[in-house]
């Protein structure tokens, strides 16, 4: 009991000090930080409920997700058709209510056409449905159809990699802990503390980014154009002036190539996005405008055409310059966007809260106060009930919470109303191991043992109970952390650190001041 060696005492203080000093600064305002010098220490973060911030709910358009599909799945099935061998012969692609269809103009060629595009079709899980139903009618039409699970698999697809994009975005604003989760089928909650201003957040998350190069028609005619007459494979956009556009359906290059985005400026000097893209992208772009001199290719963003630049050289660069209506703080937003992907499904803003920081204050110091009367009550019941013990356990107590703070503190984590709760509760239960060791100590003393055995055998015996209780709590905490989430997982978060810091504080923390007492008076214990 009595073994505590110089190095194991100096390393114990080692760590209460450490802990002490990386809670310091979570306790001051920043402006204090910067006076003493701390501000390059970690500090905890604290949550939109604390801190005050922006709540945006977004829904996902899932018919957009379903027309994707379709332009997605009509460029998979040219690609699988031309690589067929013998080859396939086949007419113009429609994709045109919710279909694709294409003519097979061989009839003999037809099963090997229905063979080679089921390929491109996935199964559903373990359900046997097919995202995609393949059928020909008319004799010598194919006809593809996304089915209804394969519709909410894409929707899903789409919104995981939605929540990740939002994500990303978010992170570019460099602002700290943003909660991003899904809800229900096809909805992101995004909240972001210490945020006041919800405008530029909702312009960038909104935008879909969706990039892409294609060829101008220049063979449609102005009159034709107005009226939406267009050939097959081709389509009207609208320019940013809010003319039609005849394009090319088949994009040279897309967004996914994409590598590099950044704010520059052009050779007027205004504000413009510069681009560059993979190999792949590279090569395709050189092709193109290689085989197609003098002629005209659009800079699509979000279906809106930004401009459309004659051809009047191979770009063989693999990179260019978006220009249009730009402001610098719009440019760097765009480029933004464009770096961490388009947004797979349009993404609509159906509710908008900002909370002032005026509630979050109220809450820090309704917190703040709720800790300080839960150390102060526990402080007195522990003194009166267990003399220098409850003064040993007491001391436990506020150091626990100190290293609780300095451990959040280190590993960047957000604390939260619910987090302040589980910081009171985890205060509370710290207490309950010194209670089971001392009145374990106060039964052995009655059995007739020295003190020093009798210490020895209550920290013993007790500290099976203790592991054994919080094991149960930890396991509580993880699966609450593995499966919550915001308050839920806030709250599960300090409850696990502060089992842990608990353990060491009111077990090992105690032992050693006990162990230093008996050393100076081993008949003495009082109790």
């Amino acid at each position: 009991m009595l073994d505590f060696p110089r190095w194991k005492i100096w390393s114990i203080i080692l760590v209460l000090v450490l802990g002490v000093f990386l809670a310091i600064p979570s306790l001051l305002p920043s402006n204090l930080d910067q006076k003493f010098g701390l501000g390059a220490l970690p500090r905890i973060n604290f949550g939109l409920d604390l801190s005050g911030g922006s709540h945006i709910l977004l829904e996902a358009d899932t018919a957009d997700v379903a027309h994707q599909r379709i332009v997605t799945m009509e460029e998979m099935v040219r690609s699988q058709i031309s690589r067929a061998q013998p080859a396939i012969t086949i007419g113009d692609m429609s994709a045109d209510n919710d279909q694709l269809s294409f003519m097979v103009r061989d009839n003999h060629q037809l099963d090997s056409a229905v063979e080679a595009v089921r390929t491109l079709t996935n199964g559903i899980g373990s359900t046997g449905q097919r995202d995609w139903d393949v059928r020909v009618v008319d004799g010598n039409r194919i006809v593809m159809r996304p089915t209804k699970a394969g519709i909410q698999s894409f929707v899903n697809q789409a919104m995981e990699g939605a929540t990740e994009v939002v994500r990303k975005r978010i992170d570019s604003l460099g602002t700290r802990e943003p909660i991003i989760i899904r809800q229900g089928s096809d909805r992101i909650v995004v909240q972001v503390p210490g945020l006041q201003n919800p405008s530029a957040l909702k312009a960038l998350i909104g935008k879909t980014a969706k990039l892409e190069f294609k060829l101008v028609d220049d063979s449609v005619k102005s009159a034709d154009l107005a009226q939406g007459k267009v050939p097959i494979g081709t389509q009207v956009m609208i320019a940013q002036s809010g003319q039609p556009v005849a394009v090319q359906r088949r994009a040279i290059v897309t967004g996914v190539d994409l590598v590099h985005a950044d704010q520059t400026m052009d050779q007027n000097s205004l504000p413009a996005v510069s681009i560059s893209f993979n190999a792949d992208g590279g090569r395709r772009f050189a092709e193109v405008t290689q085989k197609n001199p003098s002629k005209r290719f659009a800079i699509i963003l979000d279906n809106v055409i930004l401009s459309a630049p004659s051809i009047n050289e191979p770009i063989l660069g693999g990179s260019a310059i978006i220009t249009g209506s730009f402001t610098i703080d719009s440019a760097n937003q765009m480029a933004i966007a464009l770096r961490s992907g388009s947004l797979p499904v349009a993404l609509k803003v159906v509710e908008e809260r900002t909370v002032g920081p005026g509630l979050g204050a109220d809450s820090i110091r309704a917190g703040t106060l709720a800790c300080s009367i839960a150390i102060v009550a526990i402080v007195i019941f522990m003194i009166s009930v267990y003399g220098r013990f409850g003064i040993y356990a007491s001391s436990a107590v506020i150091l626990n919470l100190f290293l609780i703070l300095a451990v959040m503190a280190v590993l960047g984590a957000t604390l939260t109303l619910p987090g302040i709760a589980g910081l009171v509760l985890t205060i509370g239960a710290a207490v309950d191991a010194n209670v089971l060791i001392n009145e374990r100590i106060r039964e052995e003393i009655g059995r007739g043992r020295t003190p020093v055995h009798a210490v020895d055998m209550g920290y013993k015996e007790a500290s099976r109970t203790i592991f054994d209780a919080n094991v149960t709590h930890a396991i509580s905490a993880l699966i609450m952390i593995c499966f919550g989430s915001g308050p839920v997982k806030g709250f599960a978060v300090v409850l696990l650190i502060g089992i842990i810091t608990s353990v060491f504080t009111a077990v090992t923390f105690t032992r050693m001041l006990v162990a230093l007492y008996l050393r100076r008076r081993p008949a003495k214990l009082t109790i």
